[in-house]
């Protein structure tokens, strides 16, 4: 029989080193032969990248400590690693130079030239180029300043590095049509993001660089988040016309069809730049991932399908594998996992095995995916996750507090898939709801465009309805709502609490807090987000003063109740400085608050003990200001 326990206080199975312990996981993955091969994250080695392949006898680790495969190209990375021959290419974090190992000897050599200043020139985005070349998206630091950086394409061979062109300032690798005569890209510019506008450009391959380029499709209201070439010389594009970013075959005359037209999303955001979202199969057919599930589109048939339907999310990395696909899948009662589908018999195998067994399914929470009304007519997309545990039930009359999770980006989404972090807290008794606020992908773009010069009203209001709509229904407690984010989540949620009177407290992740200094001119973030901010906000010096009013920075004595501040110190997207000044003013304000810091992080926490102490801050934080005991974590210590 269960026991009645105030909310928040009920025992869990779910320790912070389990959620740890998931947080890392698979990413970048691929075919080499007949072989899938991915990165995977290793929080307990410090966050390090290292590269796996699936082989007979289970998984097989093909990079040793303590080479680390990531890059800094866009501060979000690119695709760090490529096998051509007997050859492992990959991109070392700590020089950010490309290596080659030998896969017979083992062997590491630096195949790039040690940069003059450490990490001050990056490559991302590696691709097979014309007589076992690597081709890659060069980055150059070109001055102090965050933004000083220069981009192009470069041809790898040997030991030599040639450029091959530098058509726009921000760049995807270019890839070689089939009969090795043509070079396909995508770039951009300033102030446009790549879900803004992109334009598709190809090349003719000429000894030692590319010829001019033309560009066959996207620009002005158009993106293009992924290019491929097929067999018969035309290119296949994910791009959005329509406002939905739907497959297209573009001839090299610039004619475009979409080959299954209709109003769903089968592209995402290009934060980071080697993401695909399809993969052709033949004869007509591609594998796709509709709002993130997968599916089969069919161009005979004019028909797009659904595979493996209990698998909710798939990552932007599908490969052709067999007679099926590879991916990385989650769903509500699956962790993410390198899994492959036969897409004949319909079977899923699972690549990599958990490393340790899931809590027993009783303690995860199934979430409820739910449509809220918004203020502005427009209904929000929202997964509700209630609280979860066999051994304890509420007190009579009494409503569990909620969390309001805000998704990174803004230009991102939550799916729905099963969350240990979430889980830490709903099998204690506190609920959780991430809502898919306007501006979210999935939706096509006059969703996502919701946020338009409306970041900090229609994100606020959104998750604001989302919570008050729980708490009316009688599902959460009006009186212990508190709202947690990262990044642009972490923005909206100090938004939240300088502007609205929905919650008691929040827990507020590597933040952006002044707006305009969140931009180039201001320096405190990244080039390929400097200028992100004009289309979310508004052009400057024009609407300077609507920086000013949504910026929590300005306004942290409104604080509508106490924070927690998590911050990485080699955070290179949301640097401290910010999230410094921020508890800087509230020092003496007498509202209570707490600001952690860790060492070597940088933009989302990688390492296990960063993640331990982070959420028991988190749990205790909610404890004191909700008024439940929190035993088993250390207390965190606020100050006024």
């Amino acid at each position: 029989m269960a026991e009645t326990a105030p909310y928040g206080t009920w025992t869990s199975p779910i320790s912070a080193a389990d959620v740890a312990a998931a947080g890392g996981g698979a990413q970048w993955l691929d075919v080499v032969g007949d072989a899938v091969w991915w990165a995977e994250a290793r929080p307990a080695e410090g966050g390090r990248l290292t590269l796996v392949r699936a082989g007979q006898d289970g998984a097989e680790e093909m990079l040793p400590p303590p080479w680390n495969a990531r890059n800094r190209v866009h501060e979000y990375g690119g695709r760090p690693w490529l096998v051509i021959g007997r050859t492992l290419y990959f991109t070392h974090w700590d020089d950010q130079r490309v290596y080659g190992r030998d896969l017979d000897s083992g062997e590491v050599v630096p195949v790039t030239p040690e940069p003059h200043v450490t990490q001050g020139v990056r490559y991302g985005d590696l691709r097979p180029g014309p007589d076992g070349a690597v081709w890659a998206v060069r980055e150059t630091s070109t001055g102090p300043r965050r933004t000083d950086v220069r981009r192009d394409l470069v041809s790898i061979t040997g030991r030599e590095v040639v450029p091959l062109a530098a058509t726009h300032h921000f760049l995807t690798a270019p890839q070689l049509s089939p009969d090795g005569r043509l070079a396909a890209w995508l770039g951009w510019e300033h102030p446009h993001m790549p879900w803004d506008a992109t334009e598709l450009c190809v090349a003719e391959v000429r000894p030692g660089g590319f010829g001019p380029h033309r560009v066959l499709a996207g620009g002005p209201g158009v993106s293009v988040c992924q290019v491929e070439w097929a067999g018969d010389g035309t290119l296949l594009a994910l791009m959005d016309p329509d406002g939905w970013w739907n497959l297209h075959r573009i001839g090299l005359d610039g004619t475009a069809a979409a080959l299954v037209p209709g109003e769903r999303e089968l592209g995402g955001p290009l934060w980071k730049i080697g993401s695909n979202w399809f993969v052709p199969l033949g004869d007509g057919r591609h594998a796709v991932l509709d709002s993130g599930r997968l599916a089969v589109l069919d161009e005979n048939s004019g028909t797009v399908t659904p595979v493996a339907e209990h698998l909710t999310s798939w990552a932007a990395t599908l490969a052709r594998h067999g007679t099926g696909v590879a991916g990385i899948a989650a769903g509500p009662r699956h962790e993410s996992a390198v899994v492959h589908v036969d897409l004949g018999s319909g079977a899923v195998t699972e690549l990599t095995p958990p490393a340790r067994p899931l809590p027993p399914a009783e303690y995860l929470p199934v979430p409820q995916e739910r449509m809220f009304p918004g203020p502005d007519g427009v209904e929000i997309p929202a997964y509700v996750y209630p609280p979860a545990n066999p051994g304890f039930t509420g007190p009579e009359g009494e409503r569990p507090p909620y969390l309001v999770h805000v998704h990174g980006g803004p230009t991102g989404r939550v799916s729905g898939d099963l969350a240990l972090d979430f889980a830490y807290f709903t099998s204690r008794g506190i609920g959780i709801v991430a809502v898919n606020y306007g501006g979210s992908v999935g939706y096509g773009r006059a969703y996502r465009e919701r946020l338009r010069e409306q970041w900090g009203v229609v994100d606020v209001r959104d998750c604001a309805a989302v919570a008050e709509a729980l708490a009316a229904e009688g599902a959460a407690d009006p009186a212990r709502l508190a709202i947690r984010g990262g990044s642009a989540g972490g923005y909206t949620s100090a938004a939240s609490m300088t502007s609205v009177t929905t919650y008691r407290a929040a827990t507020i992740k590597y933040p952006i807090l002044d707006l305009a200094e969140w931009t180039g001119d201001g320096g405190e973030t990244h080039d390929f987000e400097s200028q992100y901010v004009l289309g979310l906000v508004g052009p400057l010096p024009e609407t300077r003063e609507r920086y000013v009013e949504r910026s929590p920075l300005r306004h942290a004595a409104r604080l509508a109740g106490p924070v927690l501040l998590l911050q990485g110190l080699d955070d290179q997207i949301c640097p401290p400085e910010q999230a410094d000044r921020f508890v800087a003013a509230l020092t003496g304000s007498g509202i209570p608050h707490a600001y952690l810091t860790f060492e070597g992080e940088q933009h989302g926490f990688r390492r296990a003990e960063t993640m331990i102490a982070a959420l028991e801050a988190e749990l205790s934080f909610y404890g004191q200001v909700f008024g439940f005991a929190t035993p088993g974590v250390p207390k965190l210590e606020l100050r006024s």
